[in-house]
């Protein structure tokens, strides 16, 4: 083996290894490696591909169930959703590159993951985000907003899948790490899933797809580290996508997975040729042989190195049972896509790469992938904040002039003007759009449906991990439940800053232990994942963010209900105990300008209680529209029924002990607001189950919500407060940018 390149301590500190974690390589290899080799090593041994801060934290989930087909460690979880199908989804993030190019960053993300989902077999069929700005008033934040907005619906439009749900929220946290999780859920036949496991020494392993440029060239090694002040000399490690060319590739992977041909299929993703044909091996045990000349290039006098290293989209390896090159090759030709046979599958437990005559890579897969460092980082809990008492937080002036404050700050206010750009309706089968309690979305040829929504309350994971991590779950558990879903699984993105820093450490650690509490206690497994860690500038770390993506499935989608108000006329019933809690919330923040105390106490028990019972009231005909509370509490949810059903509300229950400011804007968890024709039967179906309930109000034919007797508000200028602020500050409207400051 030759290589004309040096490795120097600074280069092994280039690629992101450390000086022990070199050695370790060293006596794995037991000689220096070549560039190549460096390169292959680099990227698998990254944070983004070998989970080692996260690994040990990642163990404690539940991840097993009956419906379960496939939990974490392939492209992406599967599980059984009935009647023969099986439903195959992931999030995962493109955070780095988005900042750093956010069209392309973006776009490239909704791709990736469309890939892992088609990968194993399934047609996607609907797509998710759940996105994370700095300060509105931050000079690039407009700028990124547009390019990631642009990005996603470019990408998600072009390949004809609707995106029907997500989350955008604000805080100068993000003003150096945005955030752009995006989540795919496909649809699949239950006994043909496929799988990346390569086997049978001497079947031939084939590119399709894009041929390979130099972009995205140690992508998964910038998503492995913090940023400082050069992101701009990191623009070439961005990817550049192709919606049009994803689009030929999913038609020729489906039309050739309707064959026998495949033996195992792998994404090009993060680490591109290296981590798809390093993981296939790995995972069946056996060895890999790639000729780097037959690599289809699109730019000239590529290395080795490149090669390898090369995040360039739209791609795919697959390893093909024996003599059925000509059939799969006539397929890719017919959707006129680059195929080509690259190497095979040996015995020898290797990782070969050979280029112009030389073999440039020789590496042993099982300790390449089975030694790659797991770090029991050291870690420091977040210090318990106090709580707030309820009777301690001033009230407002009047709750009319706060509920306007709330329902147009950054974070509350209507995201409308970003899901309209995304084509939320192709394929004609969205029964709920986005913006209300979770997505809808029909299976086909059946009258069930999916329901899908991702969720994350990042302040109060700052204020307490653990609780932070059980409310977002509960929450997504609670959205499926308020369209009358049943939940059943969750895939989940873990944003953290730098897991070197005890305290981000401590984050990370207390999350992850409040989701598996979540997780076991409502039955609903982690099937798939991502992790994203270094989201960081200058010391100054993200939010800790950890999203879930939740699925669960509707027996009948014509009995979904969505949260707009249906009729005058009709009683409005508070589902859940009311506490008045505004530790950490949003009235606390935007209203008072405080900032802190600790989050809502999430009780387990009670929300399966209560999710349970209003699962079956909907299911039961008995509930007219539905929405759970979280953010801005009761009133908040209110405003929202109202504007959407477009039919006025009038309270008439008085709060017992608590403050009226905090009964109407306490983030107590585990409620839900239901409208029904009949309120007494409510209250009694959940007096027998044990649940607190009350009628607190009722729909009424004048166009205005009523807080308290005597001071109407009516909803054109809620809607007004609700609607405007978006579309104002993306335009550069000095009033939108001015409330964005204040």
């Amino acid at each position: 083996m030759t290589d004309p390149s040096p490795i120097t301590p600074e280069l092994v500190a280039g690629h992101g290894l450390t000086p022990e974690e070199y050695e370790r390589l060293l006596a794995i290899m037991g000689r220096e490696p070549t560039m190549a080799e460096l390169g292959v090593f680099s990227v698998m041994w990254s944070e983004h591909c070998s989970y080692k801060s996260s690994k040990r934290w990642l163990k404690i989930l539940p991840t097993e169930a009956p419906h379960v087909i496939q939990g974490p460690g392939e492209n992406a979880g599967v599980i059984d959703i009935g009647e023969g199908l099986a439903c195959v989804f992931k999030i995962e993030s493109h955070n780095h590159p988005s900042f750093i190019e956010p069209y392309q960053g973006a776009a490239t993300g909704v791709g990736g993951i469309m890939r892992d989902v088609f990968t194993m077999g399934a047609r996607p069929i609907a797509n998710l985000n759940a996105l994370r700005f700095g300060d509105p008033a931050h000079p690039k934040s407009r700028h990124l907003v547009s390019g990631v907005v642009a990005g996603i619906a470019g990408y998600g439009n072009c390949m004809g899948v609707p995106t029907v749900g997500g989350e955008c929220d604000f805080d100068p946290a993000y003003n150096g790490n945005i955030l752009v999780n995006a989540m795919t859920v496909g649809i699949a036949p239950a006994d043909r899933i496929f799988y990346s496991a390569a086997a049978g020494p001497g079947n031939p392993v084939v590119y399709v797809g894009s041929k390979t440029g130099r972009d995205g060239i140690h992508g998964a090694t910038m998503a492995s580290a913090t940023f400082e002040d050069d992101s701009e000399e990191k623009r070439p490690t961005v990817q550049v996508g192709d919606p049009f060319t994803e689009k030929l590739l999913l038609e020729a992977c489906l039309e050739l997975m309707a064959t026998d041909a495949i033996v195992a299929i792998q994404d090009m993703g993060a680490a591109g040729l290296t981590s798809s044909s390093v993981e296939m091996s790995s995972k069946g045990g056996v060895g890999i042989e790639l000729n780097l000349d037959r690599v289809p290039m699109r730019e000239t006098g590529m290395t080795a190195y490149e090669i390898l290293l090369s995040e360039s989209q739209e791609r795919m390896l697959m390893v093909l049972k024996p003599g059925r090159e000509d059939e799969a090759r006539a397929i890719f030709g017919k959707w006129e896509l680059d195929f080509s046979v690259i190497g095979r599958i040996t015995d020898s437990g290797r990782f070969v790469a050979r280029m112009g005559g030389a073999t440039v890579a020789d590496i042993p897969v099982d300790p390449l992938v089975a030694q790659a460092p797991e770090y029991d980082r050291p870690w420091e809990a977040t210090p318990p904040p106090a709580q707030v008492d309820p009777a301690g937080c001033a009230p407002p002036a009047g709750a009319e002039d706060a509920l306007l404050t709330l329902l147009g700050c950054p974070d509350q206010a209507s995201k409308r003007w970003i899901w309209e750009q995304y084509d939320h309706l192709v394929m004609g089968r969205t029964r709920i759009r986005p913006g209300g309690n979770a997505a809808v979305v029909g299976l086909p040829d059946s009258r069930r449906a999916l329901a899908l929504t991702t969720d994350c309350t990042p302040r109060y994971c700052r204020a307490d991990p653990v609780a932070g991590g059980r409310q977002a779950v509960a929450e997504a558990w609670r959205n499926l439940t308020a369209v009358g879903a049943t939940p059943l699984a969750v895939t989940n993105n873990l944003n953290f800053g730098d897991p070197t820093r005890p305290p981000i450490m401590g984050q990370l650690a207390g999350c992850v232990t409040g989701m598996a509490e979540a997780c076991t206690a409502l039955d609903f497994p982690v099937v798939s994942g991502n992790v994203s860690l270094y989201n960081e500038t200058g010391g100054e770390a993200i939010l800790p963010t950890p999203v879930i993506g939740g699925v669960g499935v509707l027996e009948d989608g014509a009995k979904a209900v969505d949260r707009g108000t249906a009729a005058p006329g009709n009683a409005l019933v508070l589902i859940g105990a009311t506490t008045g809690h505004l530790g950490a919330s949003l009235y606390l923040r935007d209203v008072l300008g405080r900032a802190e105390g600790a989050p809502p106490p999430v009780d387990l028990a009670a929300e399966r209680r209560n999710g349970d019972l209003v699962r079956s009231l909907i299911g039961g005909g008995a509930v007219l529209a539905c929405h759970d509370l979280s953010d801005g509490g009761l009133a908040i949810a209110l405003a929202e029924m109202a504007l959407a059903g477009r039919t006025g509300i009038a309270l008439d229950a008085t709060p017992e002990g608590l403050p009226l400011h905090a009964w109407l804007f306490g983030e107590d968890q585990g409620r839900y607001l239901v409208e029904t024709a009949d309120g007494d039967a409510i209250a009694d179906s959940a007096r027998t189950a044990g649940v607190p309930a009350a009628i607190i109000g009722q729909t009424v034919a004048e166009p205005t919500l009523t807080l308290r007797k005597g001071c109407p508000i009516s909803l054109a200028r809620l809607r007004e407060a609700h609607e405007g602020w978006l579309p104002g500050w993306i335009g550069g409207s000095q009033s939108a940018t001015a409330a964005a400051r204040s």
